[in-house]
């Protein structure tokens, strides 16, 4: 790799060409990918495209005038200090806080190439051209900032928002949820039936893991062989699979691990509270993000799981 003070004059705008070349392909991306869901955001990469060419024009133009036609093969991987670029844009789900999060990202690291480009040319012209692509970023945190300053008013900020909740919401909070009610439910009955069965803690123990993590496994398959998320906008399968099958492991394994105790009754107690705080629990993020009134929500949980509860203690017992 070449360090930035080695580079010539030619060497220098050849590398400002490329690096306007990669900025406006990975705008252009960022506007095809968001266009569907954040059409706002979208026209703004889409303007910053134009802009990274507009300023490609200008130093090909320069560099023709002074160099000749024959442009260095030279990018930014070939020079030492540049940022390592995530590809975000190569994602199968963009967020749109990372996107514009890495738009800012690059605008400053441009800023600071033509600032110190400006210093290292001696041609007037040159030097004129990087200076004035510097004064532009300088005066600006980011292009993405200005840009959506005059097109994502308030109004369509708040359209964007409520879109990223609703694919939050489609994409990890459902799968978990249900996940996480089909662990904490699902397994009442057979780790209680076992324990009253056997009146030990320990098998107690090890029906849950087995009930927890048999449950999670099943779980996560099921999701994640439901859809591929192309029609319904759910995301990536894998992804909602893993969260499912987490979710409905740690439902099961919360109150498989007060098994651990080796006292039958002090055991059964402590399982019992946190029972209790798990459903409380998956009432409350069904009245946040499903809108569920959080009485019904009590309501509907609770009776669930006492009955469950209830039914493997009968079982247990008799």
């Amino acid at each position: 790799m070449k360090r930035f003070r080695d580079l010539s004059e030619s060497e220098i705008l050849a590398l400002a060409v490329a690096n306007e070349e990669e900025d406006a392909r990975i705008y252009r991306q960022f506007a095809y990918r968001l266009s569907g869901d954040y059409p706002a955001s979208a026209g703004i990469f889409d303007e910053m495209a134009e802009e990274e060419q507009s300023h490609r024009h200008a130093l090909l133009d320069l560099h023709a005038k002074k160099f000749g036609q024959t442009l260095p093969y030279i990018t930014r991987q070939d020079v030492r200090g540049f940022l390592r670029r995530n590809p975000i844009w190569l994602l199968d789900t963009l967020r749109i806080d990372a996107v514009r999060r890495m738009a800012e990202a690059m605008e400053f690291e441009a800023a600071r190439f033509y600032e110190k480009a400006a210093g290292r040319v001696r041609d007037v012209e040159a030097r004129k051209l990087l200076g004035d692509l510097a004064e532009v970023e300088r005066k600006h945190e980011s292009l993405a900032a200005r840009l959506g300053e005059t097109m994502a008013p308030a109004d369509v900020r708040e359209e964007e928002k409520a879109t990223a909740r609703r694919l939050f919401v489609l994409q990890v909070v459902q799968p978990g949820l249900a996940g996480l009610i089909d662990g904490s439910i699902s397994t009442l009955a057979p780790i209680f039936a076992a324990a009253f069965a056997t009146r030990d803690t320990w098998d107690a123990f090890l029906v849950g893991m087995a009930a927890s993590l048999g449950a999670g496994i099943s779980m996560g398959l099921t999701e994640a062989l439901s859809d591929d998320g192309e029609i319904t906008g759910r995301g990536d399968p894998w992804t909602r699979g893993i969260v499912c099958g987490v979710m409905t492991a740690i439902g099961g394994l919360g109150h498989t691990l007060p098994f651990l105790i080796p006292d039958f009754w002090t055991a059964n107690a402590v399982a019992a509270v946190i029972v209790v705080a798990e459903l409380a629990a998956i009432a409350a993020i069904r009245y946040r993000y499903m809108e569920t009134p959080f009485t019904s929500a009590i309501v509907q949980v609770i009776l669930g799981g006492v009955l469950v509860l209830l039914t493997g203690i009968f079982i247990g017992s008799t």
